[in-house]
C-alpha cells in the first residue's frame, strides 16, 4: 500500500506570514492536494519572547485568505517540550549523545580559535568523550548529539540535487539547552517523524539545517523525509528580497486588493514552470504542481506581473462574484470602511450597473473601490482639477441644455441617454467628445469612468440630473 504523502507548513509566530512563507505554505499545500495527501500547520513558537499572538493570527487568517486550508488541528510546538526532552534522554542513554559542561568563555574561545584557524567547525568535542564526574561545580549542562566525525553527509535533495557535507566540519549539535529547553533543531525533526512528514518542502536558506538535522535522524534510527529546499525569492534587482521590492505581510497584499486567487497564480509561478503556462486555474495548480521544476535560482519578485495576473482575473470574475469580492474586502481597505457604511440595496444595483466598465480599468479591489467612488460620492462632487478644468463656461451651457433633453427622458436607458446626447451633439454641430467630457466631470468629478451612457444609466435619472444642476 502506497504510503499517505504528508506536508508541513511550519512558521515562527514572530512576524506576520511573509510573501515567501505564503509560496512555501502553497508548494507544500500543492504537492499534498495533488497525491491525496495532507498537509498539516505547525507553529514553532520555542522562541517565547519573541512569539505574539497578532503574528499568530496574521499566519492564521493569512493562510485562510489564500485559501491554503490545513489538515487537522494546529499543532503548537512549545507544548511538545516534554517530548522532545525525552527523545533527547533517549539518545544520551544510548550513548549517541552527551552533556556538555562548556562554560559560555570556553564557548567564545572555541567560536575565536576556529575562526581565526578557517574552520568550520566551531565547538571542539572537549565533553564529548569525558566522564561527567570531571564537571565544574554549579554548571547545567548542555545535551549535545554525538555527531560522526569522518565520512559524509548527504541529502538527496528534490530541487538542489545531491548535496553533500563533511562530518568533519559539522559540530556536535546542542538538542537541549542548560535549561532543559530543546533547540529549534532538534524539535523540528521530532515533531516532523511524531506528525508523519514525508516531505519537508522549504526555503534553501535551511538546507545547512537539513544536514544537521539528518544526523538527528540517523542517531534515532527514524527515517529522513523526502526534502526539497526551494530558493528565496529575491528583488527585480536580484538582491535579497527587502520591503520595497515586495516583502511585505500577505496582510499588505489583501489590503492592495489583490484577489487571493490571482496572488496564489502569481506565488506558484514564482521559481515553478509549467511550459511558459502563466494563468492556472486551481486544479490545473494542483494536477501539473511537482518538485522537478522548481529552479535552483532565486526567483525574481515582480510587482507589475502580480497587477497583470490580478488584472486578468479580475476581468475573468463575473459582476456578482467582484462585488461579493469587494464587499469581503472593504475592512482591509483604505476607505473600504466608508463605502461599507453606506452599502445598501440601491448602491449594491448602481455598482452591479457600472461593473462591466469598472473591471475593465482595474487591476485590484482598490482600482475597482476608486472606480465606483463616483456612485457613492456626496453632492456636491469633489472635483478632480482636470476636472474643474472642463467645467467651462461654455461646458455648463451644454450641461444646461442636455438637463433639459435628459429630463424627458422615459425610459432612463443606456440606449435612451445616448440617442439623446448623439442627437444634441449633431443638432449644435459638436463633436461627441466635446459633449461627453463634461458631461463625464459634472457626473463623476473626474476625466476618466466607464463609458458616459453606463455612468448615466448607473447613477439613475434622479441622481444624473441633480449631479448635473449642481453645475449650471
Amino acid at each position: 500500500m502506497a504510503e499517505t504523502i504528508v506536508t508541513r507548513f511550519a512558521p515562527s509566530p514572530t512576524g506576520f506570514l511573509h510573501i515567501g512563507g505564503a509560496r512555501t505554505a502553497l508548494f507544500n499545500w500543492l504537492y499534498a492536494r495533488a497525491r491525496g495527501g495532507k498537509m498539516l500547520l505547525r507553529i514553532e513558537d520555542t522562541d517565547r519572547e519573541r512569539s505574539t499572538q497578532a503574528a499568530l493570527d496574521a499566519i492564521l487568517d493569512g493562510l485562510s485568505w489564500l485559501g491554503l486550508n490545513w489538515d487537522g488541528d494546529v499543532i503548537y510546538q512549545f507544548s511538545r517540550a516534554d517530548r522532545h526532552r525525552e527523545v533527547a534522554e533517549e539518545l544520551l542513554a544510548k550513548g549517541l549523545a552527551y552533556r556538555c559542561y562548556a562554560s559560555p568563555e570556553e564557548l567564545t574561545q572555541m567560536r575565536e580559535a576556529a575562526r581565526s584557524a578557517g574552520r568550520a567547525k566551531l565547538y571542539d568535542g572537549r565533553w564529548r568523550d569525558r566522564d561527567p564526574s570531571e564537571a565544574p561545580p554549579g554548571v547545567k549542562p548542555v545535551i549535545r548529539l554525538k555527531a560522526p566525525v569522518t565520512g559524509e553527509t548527504v541529502i538527496e535533495d528534490k530541487v538542489q540535487g545531491r548535496v553533500v557535507w563533511k562530518n568533519e566540519d559539522l559540530d556536535d549539535l546542542v538538542l537541549l539547552r542548560s535549561d532543559g529547553t530543546p533547540t529549534y533543531m532538534h524539535a523540528v525533526v521530532v515533531d516532523d517523524h511524531d506528525m508523519g512528514v514525508t516531505h519537508i518542502i522549504r526555503g534553501d536558506d535551511h538546507l545547512t539545517n537539513g544536514a544537521r538535522q539528518k544526523q538527528i535522524y540517523d542517531a534515532l534510527g527514524w527515517t529522513v523525509p523526502v526534502m526539497a529546499h526551494i530558493p528565496l525569492i529575491h528583488g527585480p534587482d536580484g538582491s535579497k528580497l527587502s520591503k520595497r521590492h515586495g516583502a511585505l505581510g500577505v496582510d499588505a497584499y489583501r489590503g492592495m486588493g489583490y484577489l487571493p486567487q490571482a496572488l496564489r497564480n502569481y506565488l506558484v509561478r514564482l521559481g515553478w514552470a509549467h511550459g511558459d503556462q502563466e494563468i492556472f486555474s486551481t486544479e490545473e495548480m494542483i494536477a501539473a504542481f511537482d518538485l522537478p521544476q522548481i529552479g535552483r535560482s532565486p526567483a525574481r519578485f515582480d510587482f507589475a506581473k502580480l497587477e497583470n495576473i490580478s488584472g486578468h482575473y479580475i476581468r475573468a470574475s463575473s459582476d456578482e462574484d467582484l462585488l461579493a469580492e469587494l464587499e469581503k474586502a472593504l475592512p482591509y481597505l483604505a476607505d473600504g470602511p466608508v463605502l461599507a457604511a453606506k452599502l445598501n440595496p440601491d448602491l449594491r444595483r448602481k455598482i452591479l450597473l457600472a461593473m462591466p466598465g469598472l473591471k475593465e480599468r482595474a487591476k485590484s479591489l482598490v482600482d475597482l473601490l476608486e472606480g465606483s467612488r463616483f456612485l457613492w460620492a456626496s453632492r456636491p462632487l469633489t472635483m478632480e482639477e482636470k476636472a474643474k478644468a472642463l467645467l467651462t463656461p461654455e461646458a455648463r451651457v451644454i450641461i444646461g441644455s442636455l438637463i433639459t433633453d435628459l429630463s424627458a427622458l422615459n425610459p432612463w436607458d443606456a440606449t435612451t441617454t445616448e440617442t439623446a446626447v448623439r442627437a444634441y451633439a449633431e443638432r449644435t454641430q459638436a463633436k461627441l467628445g466635446s459633449v461627453a467630457q463634461p458631461l463625464r466631470a459634472a457626473l463623476t468629478g473626474r476625466t476618466t469612468s466607464p463609458g458616459i451612457f453606463e455612468v448615466l444609466v448607473a447613477l439613475g435619472k434622479d441622481e444624473s440630473i441633480a449631479r448635473l444642476r449642481d453645475q449650471v
